[in-house]
C-alpha cells in the first residue's frame, strides 16, 4: 500500500513486508530479529512471543511464512479464515455472516486456477450456517479435494463448515463442536435450538408418565409449554433439521465418497454411507449428548461418540508443529491488535480491524 493510500475503514492496513528487522530489548543488549517465527521455541510458542508485547512489529509476512509451512507439508495450495477466538474485548461479530462472501470469494480466487486441491486453515466460533452453504459452493465444484485444517478451533457453523471436506485435521489443541443451531427467543435473545426441543421431550415424558399413573401433568411444567411461543417452537424444529440435513449431505458427498470398504474388507453400500452420515449428523446436533452448545470436541470424542474419522496432524511428519506455530502467531495478533478477522493465502491479505480509526483527528492509522 503507498504512503498516500488511506484503508478501508473497517480494515487493518499493513505492510506485506516488514520495513525493519523486530528491535528486542534483553538486559543492556539489542537484539535483531528477522522473524517472530525465528523467535519462537517448540513447545513453547506462544510463551516465547509474550515477550514481544509493546515491540514495533509487523506479523503479517511471519503468518504469511507459516501458512508457506503448512503448503509446504502437505504439497498443496492453502488458504487461512481465522477469527479472533481470543480477544473478549472486541465487539464486532466474529461469527461467519454475509459480509465475509466477497472476501472468501476473492481468497478462493488467489489460488491459481491450475490448482485442484486446497486446505482451508479454519478458526471460528460459529455462524451462519447459509453463508457456510456458499462457501461450499464455492469450494467444491473448484477443487478435486479439499480438507480443513483446524489448529483451535472451529465451532458450530464451522464445523459444519468442515464435514464439507475430504479430510479434518485436528491435533492435540483443535476442537469442533455441536451443529445444534441458535434461534431468536421472543426477547430477543439466541437460544439453542435443541435445548428448546429437548425440553419440549423431557416435558411430554413426564407428562405422559404421570397421565398414565392416572395423575395430572405436573403444573409447571404446563405453565412453561404455555409461555413458550409455538413460531420459536417451529423455528427450532426447522432450523435443527437444515443443520442435520446439511452436514449429512456433505458427509455423504465429499468425506465419504471414498470409503469403498469396511475395516473387514466388505464393500460400502450407498446407503451405508448415507445412514452413517444421518448418525453423524444427528449425534453431533443431539443437545441431550453434548449438554452445552458452546462444548468443544476434541478428535478422540468425535470418533468415540460419533465414528467420524479425524486425522492427527501428528501423524504427517512436521505438520503439527507448523500448525502450533501459526496458531502462536494469530493467538499474539489476536491479542495485541484490533484485528477480529483474517483472510490471507499467499498471494491475499485482508485484515478486518475493530478499530482503524484514530478518534483524535479522525484519520485512519496503522495500530
Amino acid at each position: 500500500m503507498s504512503k498516500n493510500r488511506k484503508p478501508s475503514k473497517g480494515y487493518l492496513a499493513m505492510p506485506q513486508k516488514p520495513t525493519r528487522p523486530i528491535m528486542v530489548k534483553k538486559s543492556q543488549e539489542i537484539i535483531s530479529l528477522v522473524s517472530m517465527l525465528d523467535h519462537m521455541v517448540d513447545g513453547r510458542e506462544y510463551e516465547s512471543l509474550i515477550r514481544l508485547k509493546g515491540v514495533n512489529v509487523n506479523p503479517v509476512e511471519d503468518i504469511r511464512i507459516a501458512l508457506r509451512e503448512i503448503a509446504s507439508i502437505r504439497n498443496r495450495p492453502n488458504v487461512a479464515y481465522v477469527a479472533n477466538v481470543v480477544n473478549p474485548k472486541i465487539r464486532a461479530s466474529k461469527s461467519i455472516d454475509n459480509t465475509d462472501d466477497l472476501p472468501f470469494s476473492e481468497l478462493i480466487n488467489s489460488i491459481p486456477i491450475t490448482e485442484k486441491h486446497i486446505d482451508i486453515v479454519l478458526v471460528t466460533p460459529g455462524g451462519s450456517g447459509p453463508q457456510v452453504a456458499k462457501f461450499v459452493d464455492k469450494l467444491r465444484p473448484r477443487f478435486d479435494t479439499v480438507a480443513f485444517i483446524i489448529p483451535n478451533v472451529a465451532m458450530s457453523a464451522g464445523t459444519m463448515f468442515v464435514m464439507s471436506g475430504d479430510d479434518i485435521i485436528m491435533n492435540p489443541g483443535s476442537y469442533i463442536g455441536p451443529i445444534d443451531p441458535q434461534v431468536l427467543n421472543k426477547d430477543g435473545v439466541f437460544v439453542p435450538a435443541q435445548s428448546i426441543l429437548t425440553l419440549i421431550d423431557e416435558i411430554q415424558r413426564r407428562g405422559q408418565a404421570l397421565v398414565g399413573r392416572g395423575m395430572n401433568p405436573d403444573w409447571t411444567d404446563l405453565q412453561i409449554l404455555r409461555q413458550m411461543d409455538p413460531k420459536e417452537i417451529g423455528n427450532a424444529m426447522n432450523a435443527s433439521k437444515y443443520s442435520i440435513d446439511m452436514v449429512e449431505n456433505y458427509l455423504h458427498e465429499y468425506k465419504f465418497r471414498n470409503w469403498t470398504n469396511h475395516s473387514d474388507g466388505r464393500p460400502v453400500t450407498s446407503t451405508e454411507k448415507r445412514e452413517t452420515a444421518h448418525r453423524i449428523a444427528d449425534l453431533f446436533c443431539d443437545h441431550s449428548v453434548w449438554r452445552n452448545h458452546g462444548r468443544g470436541i476434541p478428535r478422540e470424542s468425535a470418533w468415540e461418540v460419533c465414528r467420524l474419522k479425524i486425522t492427527h496432524a501428528e501423524s504427517i511428519p512436521n505438520l503439527d508443529r507448523a500448525m502450533r506455530r501459526f496458531w502462536a502467531l494469530c493467538n499474539w495478533v489476536s491479542e495485541n491488535t484490533p484485528m477480529y478477522k483474517m483472510f490471507m493465502s499467499d498471494s491475499y491479505t485482508l485484515f478486518r480491524n475493530e478499530n482503524i480509526l484514530n478518534q483524535n483527528n479522525g484519520k485512519a492509522t496503522n495500530p
